[in-house]
């Protein structure tokens, strides 16, 4: 079987063509090839499937073989991916609905590329979560993906694995858990380190989750956005090593609607796999 691996700021992922629907993985299957020891490694998979309605189907499977959720640098990854394999229009449903896309350069091997998120429609405040033993205060919401942010003084020395995972548990947040974003105003920069559940370790970026700081930014002030429009935001942002962008209209009904989340998806690697 045929993967090519991309990644998208750092958030590597495993695709494959699955147009014709002849693989079916299972989750353990999944977990084999994304294990970093003992398989090809990477922070999840996707396969690129039919859609009965738009131009393709993205199905995302966490490194652990768990799925049923968004992944914003996933779908900027299959974007490129589908483009390389001869796609030119990117309308597409995921796990969370209907998405499209935008290649706005294209070097050959790095692309950048931009992709609609789904809208929000609010944010939850927490002062604590219950039984945590570190500063918990913060604040949830769903971009596509269940998401906690919380705002910090020095994201760079923050002991995110630790400290992600023990908020990822908390009993509020649980059966579903929630990834753990940790975040830091910098000047005009969000900088934003992520705990992912289903990868259980920190990944170099996670685009739902910086969607996701974005707006928990905007919604408790904590840092003003540029304004670029009408009611229509931007921040940028920086994760460990690639900087991205989030732009968003404000609405009444809403927390944030047209959301935009911008950044670069490379090709790494064609791979052979036994199944």
């Amino acid at each position: 079987m045929k993967f090519y691996k991309y990644q998208g700021a750092g958030n590597d992922f495993l695709i494959a063509d699955n147009r014709d629907g002849a693989l079916r993985l299972s989750p353990e299957q999944v977990a084999r090839l994304c294990d970093r020891r003992y398989g090809v490694g990477a922070d999840g998979l996707m396969l690129l499937e039919t859609s009965d309605r738009y131009d393709f189907r993205m199905v995302y499977y966490n490194s652990d073989g768990s799925g049923g959720m968004m992944c914003g640098n996933g779908g900027r990854c299959i974007v490129a991916f589908a483009a390389d394999r001869g796609v030119r229009n990117f309308e597409f449903e995921a796990a969370d609905g209907y998405h499209c896309a935008e290649i706005l350069s294209d070097d050959g091997v790095v692309k950048v590329v931009s992709l609609k998120m789904t809208d929000v429609k609010n944010v939850t405040e927490y002062q604590a979560l219950a039984g945590i033993q570190v500063p918990s205060g913060g604040y949830f919401l769903n971009t596509g993906t269940r998401h906690y942010v919380r705002f910090v003084d020095d994201v760079e020395h923050c002991d995110v694995v630790s400290e992600g995972r023990q908020i990822r548990y908390a009993s509020e947040l649980m059966p579903e858990g929630a990834n753990v974003n940790f975040v830091e105003p910098c000047g005009d920069v969000l900088k934003v380190r992520t705990y992912e559940k289903g990868v259980e370790d920190e990944t170099n970026a996670c685009g739902t989750g910086i969607v996701a700081s974005c707006l928990a930014a905007w919604s408790s002030r904590a840092m003003e956005p540029q304004h670029i429009g009408p009611d229509r935001f931007r921040y940028d942002v920086r994760a460990k090593r690639d900087a991205l962008a989030v732009e968003f209209t404000q609405k009444d009904d809403m927390l944030a609607a047209d959301v935009w989340l911008t950044g670069p998806a490379a090709y790494v690697a064609e791979i052979i796999v036994n199944i």
